[in-house]
Parts: structure tokens; C-alpha cells; sequence
């Protein structure tokens, strides 16, 4: 990429040189706070990290806030920013399309010269000037700085002449669009592979690995047919569920007690453990043996978020004396059936259904309990079978993981090629 001509001292540590023919403000002779209020009306916008102000009835998740009062709600005017003074050391921060209201908590600015706002749209989002807004944030820590007007107001910033902004919003606004779109590609191509991924594990683990053997009627809903040599039982009928152990006792009183590690559901994910974070508990000895894990034993979540449903994995006893709390189930094999086979069949597409369609559910959350986990269908192969469907499941997974972590690792080049590009051209390092 090409550079100007000639480059001066910013005078400003975080902008370092500058085009020579560039100009550098206060925020405070750039814009002004806008304090207009008391439009209810209007519709009600969101300052977003990733995408910068967006209608609010664009975020899947978003609150409920049709009952509230938003009278002291902020106007936003079309061409305005808009920041979250609680999270401008995340970037939430950006030019708005519409005219509408945001939450009082944020901080609305009108720039006195609007050719400038997209500009700014980019510029206020780079690495280099969050980081210059949060040295001037306060706080008690990073996750709590807030950036007052007051203090944005004192930032420095470049200004360029018009016929430079035009061209640098003019690119950025192109070449951001095909990155993003590239980034899409990759997402979708992201989706897909793990789709396929779960398909063909479902396939193996509910129809075998042999097109051609004779099929048979499951007898369960979700199942549908099975080769006609498997059995299909409760998980009850195999195994034995032991609940964990509940949180808040108070032993102080007892006598022989130790500190025990334990599992929460934030140990157990979807088909991993991850162990990087383990809490302990003191109890009595005699109590802590009811919940002590064995190599073996098939972790399954009770629920909480519809992802936490009835998630599972093996556990091989990677931490000696390990418990388990309430909100984990451990399933112990006593016969017939692998723990691996098991833990694959929590994570297919029919056990979902059955966990979906049988949990206790409330606004955004859904459990399950020892009984229905108990009556979870289980399809059985032989031994001999499962080892090879596991084997085959194996494969699949490693061949579809590496083939994710590559689309992964390409959508993470192009973002950084992004950031890089918008940080290089609002600063004056390339001419565009």
C-alpha cells in the first residue's frame, strides 16, 4: 500500500506521525454531548462491541424492556455516536444509521462536522484508541473503568481534510464489506462441517456401520429403526445414576473431615472436560464416599441453559478423590454397554430431542432428573460393534475437527486483516 507524501509528529503519544497535511483536536472541539430526552417514541436502539448501534429488535437475547420507563432514555440523530461509557475498553462504540433512543447510561455525541462520522465509526474502534480511552477511564479495574464525557472529551484525535475522510470511509466501507463477507463463508463453512459431522455420528451410532443389515422397528419415537440385532433399553436398565453432592451444607460441627475437589457444570461440556478451573469443599469423610467419582463414570449435566442440558462426557479419574456437585449426574455402566458409546449417544441428535422434549423448563432454561436420565433410550450393540463404531466415530471426529480448526484459524487471519487494515488507514499509514 502506498504512504503520503510527507509525515509530522502528532504530538499525541497514541497517534505517533501523522500526515503532514493531517490536523490534530480535543474531542472537545470535534462534538458535542447530546442531552435530548423524553422521546418514547422512538425506537430503541443497542451499542454493540461487534457491530456498533443496531436496532435493539435485531439481538436475539435481548432484554424486555417494552414496560420500561424510557423517558430519560438518550436521543440518538442519525450520524451521532453513541458509546457505552462501561464498555468502551471493549470497543462499544459507533456511528448510528437511524434516529432512535438508547439507555441513559450511554454517552451521545454529535459531531459538529457529520462528514467525519463514519470516520470516527472506524477510528474509535481500533486497538489504538481503546486503549487511549480506557487510560483515560476510571475504575477498579479494567472490567469496571467508565469513560466520562468529561475525560472523552480531553482525547485527542486526528482530522483529516474532507477529500482524505471521503476516501478512506469510501474503502474501508468496501474492503470491510468483502472481508466480513469472507468471514461469513467461513462461519457457514464452519456450520456445515459440524452439521455433517453430527449427522454422520448419529448415523453410525443408530443404524450401524453395515448399509446392508436386516432393520427393525426401535419402538421409540426418536429412534426410529435400528438394526434388528441391537437392543434398545432404558439407560436405567444398564447402569446405575448417582446424584452429586448439595452445595451449602455446614459442617464445621463434624469430625473427620477433608478437602475434597469437585465437578461443577462448568467442568463438563459438550463431549470434553475441561478441568482448568477446580473447586474444592470440605465435608466428613463418610459423606464425601456417596459422591466420590470412579474411572469409568459418564458425566451428564442436569441442565440450566438449554446448552447445558444434558451434556456429557467419560471420566478417566484425571483428579484422585474427585466428587461431583448436584447439577452433575454420574452414570455408572454395569453391563452391556461402553461408557464412550453412552457418552456418544448423550450428544446425537435423538438423545437431544429426548432431553429437550422431557426437561422441566422456564423462561430460557430447561433441567432434567435422575429419573428421566434414567429412561433416556439407549441403542445397544453388541460389544464387539461398539468398539468399531467408536473406532469409526473417532476417525470422523479427528477428520472433521481438523478440517473445522483450519476454517477457524482462516476466519481469525481475516478479522486480524481487517482490524489491521481500518487501525493502518484511519491513522494515515497508508493513502488510500
Amino acid at each position: 500500500m502506498q504512504r503520503y507524501e510527507s509525515y509530522k509528529p502528532s504530538g499525541v503519544e497514541w497517534l505517533g506521525e501523522i500526515p503532514s497535511h493531517w490536523d490534530v483536536k480535543r474531542n472537545i472541539g470535534v462534538f458535542d454531548e447530546r442531552k435530548e430526552s423524553n422521546r418514547a417514541d422512538m425506537e430503541l436502539l443497542s451499542v454493540t462491541i461487534n457491530r456498533g448501534i443496531i436496532k435493539q429488535d435485531e439481538i436475539t437475547a435481548k432484554k424486555d424492556s417494552s414496560n420500561e420507563d424510557k423517558s430519560k432514555y438518550k436521543v440518538v440523530r442519525k450520524n451521532d455516536l453513541a458509546y457505552n461509557k462501561m464498555r468502551m475498553w471493549q470497543g462499544a462504540i459507533g456511528t448510528s444509521d437511524y434516529d432512535g433512543v438508547v439507555s441513559p447510561a450511554y454517552i451521545v455525541l454529535r459531531p459538529r462536522d457529520t462528514l467525519y462520522s463514519r470516520y470516527f465509526h472506524y477510528l474509535y474502534r481500533t486497538d489504538g484508541f481503546i486503549a487511549e480511552a480506557n487510560r483515560h477511564s476510571y475504575g477498579l479495574c479494567m472490567d469496571m473503568n467508565s469513560l466520562r464525557y468529561e475525560d472523552f472529551k480531553t482525547i485527542y484525535s486526528p482530522i483529516p481534510p474532507h477529500a482524505d475522510v471521503e476516501r478512506i470511509v469510501n474503502f474501508l466501507d468496501q474492503k470491510t464489506a468483502e472481508i466480513d463477507a469472507a468471514i461469513a463463508k467461513k462461519q457457514r463453512l464452519i456450520e456445515l462441517l459440524q452439521e455433517q459431522k453430527s449427522i454422520l455420528i448419529n448415523q453410525a451410532v443408530t443404524r450401524g456401520l453395515n448399509q446392508n443389515v436386516a432393520m427393525r422397528d426401535s419402538g421409540v419415537e426418536w429412534i426410529g429403526e435400528i438394526p434388528a440385532h441391537w437392543k434398545s433399553v432404558p439407560l436405567k436398565h444398564v447402569s446405575i445414576v448417582q446424584s452429586g453432592l448439595t452445595l451449602g451444607k455446614n459442617y464445621a460441627q463434624s469430625r473427620n473431615t477433608r478437602s475434597y475437589p469437585y465437578l461443577r457444570v462448568a467442568n463438563v461440556q459438550d463431549g470434553f472436560l475441561d478441568l482448568s478451573e477446580i473447586t474444592e469443599i470440605t465435608l466428613p469423610v463418610r459423606d464425601a464416599n456417596n459422591y466420590l467419582l470412579k474411572p469409568g463414570d459418564l458425566l451428564v449435566t442436569e441442565g440450566g441453559d438449554i446448552d447445558k442440558l444434558g451434556r456429557g462426557n467419560c471420566w478417566y479419574g484425571e483428579i484422585e478423590e474427585c466428587l461431583h456437585q448436584n447439577h452433575v449426574f454420574a452414570i455408572r455402566i454395569i453391563c452391556d454397554v461402553k461408557p464412550e458409546f453412552v457418552s456418544i449417544i448423550t450428544g446425537v441428535e435423538y438423545a437431544r430431542r429426548y432431553f429437550t422434549t422431557t426437561a422441566n423448563k422456564t423462561t430460557n432454561l430447561a433441567s432434567t432428573n435422575k429419573t428421566k436420565l434414567g429412561n433416556l433410550p439407549l441403542v445397544v450393540p453388541p460389544l464387539a460393534e461398539q468398539k468399531l463404531i467408536l473406532a469409526h466415530c473417532a476417525e470422523i471426529k479427528t477428520r472433521f475437527d481438523a478440517l473445522v480448526t483450519k476454517a477457524t484459524r482462516e476466519s481469525e487471519v481475516l478479522k486480524e486483516m481487517k482490524s489491521v487494515l481500518i487501525a493502518e488507514a484511519v491513522s494515515g499509514n497508508i493513502r488510500v
